[in-house]
């Protein structure tokens, strides 16, 4: 017999090693035996939750346009150890999501967890007022349509057997303007947050769990050059209150969590993984002049440092406010 101290010390001994895998790479979530359906796994965070779901043991069923980077990432998963099947299609075309969840069920028998990945934006920056509507449709088709497709008929499966879980990749523009200029994608993106509410409502009592993820900005292994280059890391950081940009490993965390067996009581919901820009009514890009008001008592560590300098205009209470930060001038002194 073991003594409890002994019990305790094997039991995280146990719990630990159930962080391992197939790659070597820690992971804490544990999907073996589970069947994972990601749209849109061929590149960006698609491809990033392909692989930490093949980490965490899941088989998977991916699907995306582009048929040669699906079947890259398909063979890599393959190679943590899942059974992969590597299904093409467009997400917006019936047809295809149909063949896709079908086909997938034959190859693995079952969809436990469906992430509604895919995606597409306008990077005109078009105002709303001049926004062509074929644009306009095509962002609606694939981002909202096409992820009520897989919602709608991953969820019929998966209410058939009583349990499943969906998670919806959402956008913090779902849930807030921005001088962003992409009404498509935020109108798309408004409509799956409620969609997800919705689902995740009338599901809630038959087994199926609907959720969505809303990133901030976030950069990947691919986009980071770019952004670090032109300097938009820099404007990101400027308008968010954690003063970066977003890793794709954050937002893969929270998928990964809403979607596992941890968050089983967990039900329409939208966590935003955006470093608090949601939360926040405002975050300064110049300096705010309060800043230099109390230097006896200075935030600890010292504050982020501004993107844009403090302008000239921007100088009328820099002593403080009056009879706040020094005394009000008496009116001797004023004559």
């Amino acid at each position: 017999m073991f003594s409890r101290k002994q019990q305790y010390i094997l039991r995280v001994i146990s719990f630990s090693m159930g962080f391992w895998s197939h790659s070597g790479k820690t992971t804490m979530f544990d999907f073996k035996e589970k069947v994972v359906l990601i749209t849109g796994a061929s590149y960006g965070l698609g491809e990033h939750f392909a692989y930490d779901f093949a980490r965490a043991g899941a088989d998977l069923i991916l699907t995306a346009r582009s048929v040669q980077q699906l079947e890259e990432v398909g063979a890599r998963c393959r190679e943590m150890g899942s059974r992969v099947a590597v299904i093409p299609g467009d997400v917006s075309v019936e047809a295809d999501v149909k063949n896709v969840i079908s086909s997938g069920i034959e190859a693995l028998g079952k969809i436990d967890v469906l992430i509604n990945n895919a995606g597409i934006a306008d990077a005109r920056g078009v105002a709303a007022e001049q926004f062509d509507s074929e644009t306009f449709n095509r962002i609606l088709g694939v981002d909202l349509v096409g992820a009520f497709y897989y919602a709608r008929d991953c969820g019929r499966h998966m209410l058939e057997r009583g349990s499943g879980s969906i998670v919806n990749i959402c956008s913090i523009m779902a849930s807030g303007g921005n001088e962003n200029n992409v009404i498509g994608y935020t109108a798309a993106k408004g409509g799956l947050l409620n969609m997800t509410i919705q689902m995740g409502v009338e599901w809630a009592d038959r087994g199926v769990r609907v959720n969505s993820v809303s990133p901030g900005f976030i950069v990947t292994e691919m986009t980071r050059p770019m952004l670090e280059a032109m300097g938009i890391d820099k404007w990101i950081s400027s308008r968010t209150p954690m003063r970066r940009v977003g890793e794709a490993q954050e937002v893969t965390n929270a998928v990964m969590f809403l979607a596992s067996d941890l968050a089983s009581y967990i039900t329409g919901v939208d966590l935003l993984v955006d470093g608090g820009t949601n939360a926040s009514n405002g975050t300064f890009q110049i300096p705010p002049i309060h800043h230099e008001w109390n230097t006896d008592t200075p935030m600890v560590p010292t504050g982020y440092v501004p993107v844009q300098p403090r302008p000239d205009w921007y100088q009328a209470l820099e002593a403080g406010v009056p009879g706040v930060h020094y005394p009000i001038p008496s009116e001797d002194e004023n004559s």
